[in-house]
């Protein structure tokens, strides 16, 4: 796989790059959105991982670049020091396949993000567990995703991180076809659209994200 690593740290930046290399992944760094946006160009990339804050203001650089490569094709994930739903909505919000959003601490389990790029570059979506939790926990305080029983609201957090229904069955030890079931009643109670353009998986993610 080709990735394109873009954070400011040099120090993050070479750890991100030593430990993808170490599984047979090309990678090409760079520092700044106009770095990563040449580098873009000259290299086929397959998937983007990009912090969240880029020079020169350290706000949204990072998420305007992630929006910028995912819209001209590039798979994306996006790095952020801290758990913030509004980064993966906006991430989100395009109803894109193909893109992620991860705390920074979680990249330096080596198989995990390997597992999380692979997912993305298929077209999957990847949310941070953390975050996922959060949600979970913010929608039943708040009844906000009321019509979800706490099994739909379980297989729906477990969707948003990325898993797919074979995964999801691992997790909650329950069939493959219970999880299509219950996927599929998910989609019908949050009036997800079942039009060939549709992605409904990321449509229930960007849903249960807007839901705290």
């Amino acid at each position: 796989m080709r990735v394109l690593v873009v954070d400011d740290s040099v120090l993050i930046r070479a750890g991100i790059t030593r430990l993808l290399t170490a599984r047979g992944h090309a990678v090409e760094e760079a520092e700044t959105v106009d770095e990563a946006h040449a580098a873009a160009r000259e290299m086929a990339v397959d998937v983007a991982i990009v912090d969240i804050r880029l020079p020169p203001s350290f706000t949204d650089e990072g998420l305007r670049l992630a929006r910028d490569l995912r819209a001209g094709g590039t798979p994306i994930l996006v790095l952020s020091q801290y758990v913030v739903s509004a980064y993966a909505t906006t991430l989100l919000a395009a109803g894109q396949a193909g893109c992620g959003y991860l705390l920074k601490e979680r990249v330096l389990d080596a198989a995990y993000l390997d597992s999380a790029l692979r997912r993305i570059q298929a077209g999957g979506t990847v949310v941070d567990p953390a975050l996922a939790e959060s949600v979970t926990d913010a929608a039943r305080r708040l009844n906000t995703v009321d019509r979800l029983t706490d099994r739909e609201l379980e297989i729906l957090a477990l969707l948003t991180q990325g898993f797919s229904d074979r995964g999801i069955a691992e997790q909650l030890v329950i069939s493959i076809h219970t999880v299509g079931s219950h996927t599929q009643r998910i989609f019908r109670k949050l009036g997800i659209p079942d039009g060939a353009g549709d992605n409904r998986r990321v449509l229930a993610a960007l849903t249960f994200l807007e839901s705290s």
